[in-house]
C-alpha cells in the first residue's frame, strides 16, 4: 500500500459497523432489508426495549437508528426500500403510541 488508507472506505466500514454492531441496540439480522414497515418498526421496538446500553428512551433510540440507517445508506438505497423505511418511521410512532 502507499500508506494512504482511503477515508471513503473507512467511513463505509464505520457506518456499516455502527448499523451492524450498535453500541446501544442489538439489531435483528437484516432488519432494514424487510419489505414490511410494521415488521421493521416492531423489530426496532423490541431491540430498543431490551437494550440496557441505550442513552435515551427506547422510542428515541429506535428512531435514531432507523434515521441513521436511511441517511448512511443514502444514494445506495433502492427507492422502493427507502420508501419502506420512511413508512417504518410512521409505524414506529404507532407502535410506541406517539401518533
Amino acid at each position: 500500500m502507499n500508506g494512504m488508507t482511503t477515508a471513503h472506505s473507512s467511513k463505509k466500514k464505520w457506518s456499516a459497523d455502527v448499523t451492524e454492531h450498535s453500541n446501544a441496540l442489538d439489531l435483528e439480522n437484516n432488519v432494514f432489508e424487510s419489505k414490511d414497515p410494521k415488521k421493521i418498526a416492531e423489530s426496532l421496538k423490541r431491540s430498543a426495549e431490551k437494550s440496557k446500553r441505550k442513552k435515551s428512551s427506547p422510542y428515541r433510540s429506535a428512531m435514531s437508528m432507523l434515521t441513521f440507517y436511511i441517511n448512511r445508506a443514502g444514494k445506495n438505497l433502492e427507492p422502493a426500500q427507502k420508501d419502506v423505511l420512511e413508512k417504518a418511521k410512521d409505524e414506529l410512532r404507532k407502535v410506541f403510541g406517539k401518533e
